[in-house]
């Protein structure tokens, strides 16, 4: 399936009863977060250290895989103005090519602010800085996928 631009069209392919996974693609590592299957909470999962596409895009397989993950939410590093940058094009490509190795819908989410959001919500929680380093990719992640499914359960209440 090729990855789906506007995140109306992408909700409209989405199976009812199951769950979506938000990635939150960095240069280093790609933070994963999940929702329940009822597509209202996101949870931070773990964070994959990245090597090179193949493994990277296998490893991440697995766990939508064993999650039972029916369509990704990348975030998409917008520059604050809104432009798209290089890695948005980096993000872009990399959704392309895992496209070709998934047949599950795959669309994106205005990341901006995200990690500022994370590492917000995680010094209120009194996170040690150790610890913060460790859990601030896939709680992006988490804040990336909440706001998915904010959007789409807006857009179920506007559509009933």
């Amino acid at each position: 399936m090729p990855v789906i631009d506007n995140f109306e069209e992408f909700a409209a392919v989405l199976p009812r009863g199951q769950a979506l996974a938000g990635l939150d693609l960095g240069e280093k590592t790609i933070g994963i977060a999940v929702s329940d299957r009822m597509l209202s909470v996101a949870s931070p999962l773990q964070t994959i250290r990245r090597s090179k596409f193949q493994p990277d895009a296998t490893a991440l397989l697995d766990v939508v895989a064993a999650r039972e993950i029916c369509g990704l939410v990348l975030g998409l590093p917008r520059n604050m103005d809104g432009s798209e940058g290089p890695r948005c094009q980096s993000t872009r490509a990399f959704a392309r090519n895992l496209s070709n190795m998934t047949d599950l819908p795959i669309s994106f989410w205005d990341e901006r602010l995200s990690t500022v959001a994370a590492e917000r919500a995680l010094l209120e929680a009194d996170t040690s800085r150790r610890k913060r380093a460790a859990v601030i990719d896939h709680v992006a992640a988490g804040v990336i996928l909440q706001g998915a499914l904010d959007r789409l359960a807006f857009m179920r209440r506007q559509n009933s």
